[in-house]
């Protein structure tokens, strides 16, 4: 880097990768990424919603942003999905192409794909 011009081009090109952790998004999705996660292959996944968030132009009213140990070691790759005033979405066992499905119908269109979720007997 020899410039804040080049500096700037930099974060320009970044910026589009980002989602901010925080703010005031109406939807907090998390990905687990603890060791665990990560060795099931979280971290596809997490890079997935990230860019799909973006593309969908939702990064105003979703934030997506990594944690530990969700607890649920053999259901990884783990997403949960907060939204003010309802309960909590479990998606389990994830993939990359999985995430973008959860951010098409899911975060932009509204409908939990309940096939990919924790069933409550399961644990």
């Amino acid at each position: 880097m020899k410039s804040l011009a080049e500096l700037q081009a930099i974060k320009d090109r970044m910026k589009n990768k980002v989602v901010l952790r925080e703010g005031t998004s109406d939807i907090r999705v998390v990905v687990g990424m603890a060791t665990c996660g990560i060795a099931a292959g979280a971290r596809p996944v997490l890079n997935a919603l990230v860019e799909s968030v973006n593309d969908l132009g939702l990064s105003d009213k979703v934030s997506v942003s990594q944690t530990g140990c969700i607890g649920i070691c053999q259901f990884e790759p783990v997403v949960e999905v907060f939204e003010p005033g309802k309960e909590k979405v479990t998606y389990v066992k994830m993939t990359a192409e999985k995430a973008r499905e959860v951010a098409e119908s899911h975060l932009q269109g509204g409908k939990v794909l309940t096939e990919y979720t924790l069933n409550k007997g399961e644990l």
